[in-house]
């Protein structure tokens, strides 16, 4: 059997911890704060990030040196056989494009999997990798896996404050300072390449909604899923470093789903420069069913 290994960015918000555990490989992504470059979860924790976030420094996303990817391909390489790497989506950042470039020196044996996803959507792509490899898929059938399923997932995200999608660049200050004027508040969507404006609510409660909304809505006509919901995953995310809202919005969506585990996890750091702290997301994702593969 093809002795095959999974390989992600810190996009998916996998830490460093939680790679030892798993046994993959996760490349920290770098970031520049004021000039300066930081690496996720190696010389820049959460706390760090939002606190220089809410600081005003101005913080934005890099890709990784290519020396970087390359020496941690050959060091997975030295005891597999091939390597399954998934990065975030190609449209949302270029590290996707360049890991496919490189993998071309690697005579077949890294297969770089474009699959349009970031943060818990990606994370779930990277344990999925993991279950097929270790049921004997090698890392073409893997790829090709991922890649065909890579529209099944969405990410529903509602914002505290515009002031960041601003800075961006992502909204003009007129449409965020009538936004703030308004009170009202965005709900925005991430399903397959970009982060898009999706609804827009006058309450969080009314975001909630949408968003369960268009949970239910997603698993009803997109992934054909059936009402208890044990054919998809479920999770509840957020931005900052206090997740006990997020923890009550998993309580009210687990009444819905009461035999279907509700995740909660922190979105990428990747996605929480541009939309700030105090977001909360709702997400699903269709399951790896090994056994249709």
């Amino acid at each position: 059997m093809v002795k095959v290994a999974v390989a992600a960015d810190s996009n998916s918000g996998i830490t460093q911890k939680e790679a030892r555990d798993l046994g993959i490989t996760v490349i920290p992504m770098p970031f520049t704060i004021d000039g300066e470059t930081f690496f996720e979860d190696i010389n820049l924790t959460q706390k760090q990030f939002y606190e220089r976030l809410a600081g005003g420094a101005e913080i934005a996303t890099s890709q990784p040196a290519l020396a970087d990817v390359t020496d941690c391909w050959n060091n997975i390489l030295k005891t597999y056989d091939e390597l399954v790497y998934i990065p975030m989506s190609s449209g949302l950042s270029g590290s996707c494009q360049t890991a496919l470039m490189l993998s071309g020196d690697f005579d077949g044996r890294v297969h770089v999997v474009n699959n349009q996803r970031i943060s818990v959507t990606q994370k779930q792509s990277v344990l999925d990798a993991m279950e097929m490899a270790s049921a004997g898929f090698d890392g073409s059938a893997i790829k090709a896996y991922l890649e065909k399923t890579r529209f099944d997932s969405s990410i529903y995200i509602t914002l505290e404050t515009l002031e960041y999608l601003k800075k961006g660049g992502r909204v003009t200050p007129a449409a965020a300072a009538l936004a703030s004027l308004l009170k009202i508040r965005p709900v925005l969507q991430i399903q397959g390449e970009k982060l898009d404006a999706f609804s827009k609510a006058r309450t969080k409660k009314l975001a909630k909604k949408i968003m369960i909304n268009a949970v239910l809505n997603d698993m009803k006509n997109r992934f054909g899923s059936n009402e208890a919901g044990d054919d998809v995953w479920i999770h509840v995310a957020y931005s900052g470093t206090d997740s006990s809202e997020a923890e009550e919005f998993k309580k009210e969506i687990q009444l819905m789903f009461p035999s279907q585990p509700v995740i909660t996890d922190p979105l990428a750091l990747s996605i929480c420069c541009h939309i700030g702290p105090g977001a909360l997301a709702a997400t699903c994702m269709k399951k790896l069913n090994i056994n249709n593969i």
